[in-house]
């Protein structure tokens, strides 16, 4: 079985890289190094199994070789790199999404596209589930990924519906774990970075908004599933951690781990910042019997054992 990961260098691309190699399959690593990086899959480069190409999804995929599955997760993540790199987010989550969608159409491939918990925007239903149809603003600094997010789950239907493609669609909540940029600005990371070296914590707001977050070997694990059992066409699943945390919870929690002299300060919040964020996951407990295995503290503390290896 061979699959092509899109964005294969990222984050949860390289992740999904490491588990689908390990589970015996060929794997095609795409990506345009944009906000992906070399280093995440520098341990797979000598085996014989996994294809790097350095190209981008926007650019025609018709000419590759056949493959079984694609994931499709080429897109800039985080607040402050889709803000100053908006275009270029935009043309991944749309015309990279049907570039995808039409190999998948050619190759009788199942595509499993990486949307995100920003779909839902402001929402007014927590827990939220899938068929919660969101609350978002078309016309902001978080529209370019939102907005963007969305459409490609449009053309995930529209392929679904009019050429009976095998699509499936991930929500995906926050996430963290090794291989994430200590640069792009998310939150986990960036409080971190400020812990370690005791730096003052920046909260924007009050601190009283919420995340789940997630840790990327259960993640990825959830999405492994999801793309290859049978019988899963057309099915839409949230993926995430439930348990919610302010962000001054998030803050004293990296402070005692770390140890740190930090102090919390805080900053204006940002336009569009979602209230809370909390996923609704029992349509993934009942379709893909699974749940997260990591709560949030014990996540955290294996993410800086890690990073401190």
């Amino acid at each position: 079985m061979k699959i092509l990961v899109t964005g294969g260098a990222g984050f949860l691309g390289s992740h999904l890289c490491k588990k689908f190699l390990e589970k015996n399959y060929e794997v095609i690593c795409l990506d345009n190094l944009g906000s992906g990086r070399k280093e995440n899959i520098a341990e797979f480069m000598n085996n014989s199994k996994f294809k790097f190409i350095h190209a981008d999804v926007t650019k025609d995929l018709s000419k590759m070789e056949k493959v079984d599955i694609i994931l499709h997760f080429a897109s800039r993540a985080s607040p402050y790199d889709y803000q100053e790199n908006s275009f270029e987010t935009i043309e991944a989550n749309t015309s990279g999404t049907m570039n995808c969608l039409e190999k998948a159409k050619k190759d009788n491939a199942v595509i499993l596209y990486a949307s995100t918990s920003e779909i839902y925007g402001q929402a007014q239903i927590i827990p939220t589930p899938e068929s919660y149809l969101g609350y978002v603003n078309s016309f902001g600094p978080r529209s370019c990924y939102d907005e963007s997010k969305r459409l490609g789950e449009t053309y995930c239907y529209e392929y679904l519906k009019k050429f009976n493609v095998d699509a499936r669609i991930v929500r995906i909540f926050n996430t963290y774990g090794p291989k994430m940029r200590f640069d792009d600005g998310r939150v986990v990371t960036n409080f971190i970075d400020q812990a370690v070296n005791n730096k003052p914590i920046t909260i924007f707001g009050k601190g009283t908004q919420t995340r789940c977050f997630c840790y990327v070997d259960d993640l990825i694990n959830g999405i492994y599933t999801f793309a290859t059992k049978q019988g899963l066409k057309g099915e839409v699943i949230n993926l995430g951690n439930t348990e919610e945390h302010t962000m001054i919870e998030l803050a004293e929690i990296l402070i005692k781990l770390t140890k740190s002299n930090s102090k919390i300060i805080y900053s204006e919040l940002p336009k569009d910042d979602p209230v809370r964020r909390v996923p609704d996951i029992s349509k993934a407990k009942k379709l893909l019997n699974w749940e997260f295995n990591y709560s949030f503290e014990n996540g955290l503390k294996k993410f800086l054992e890690e990073i401190q290896k």
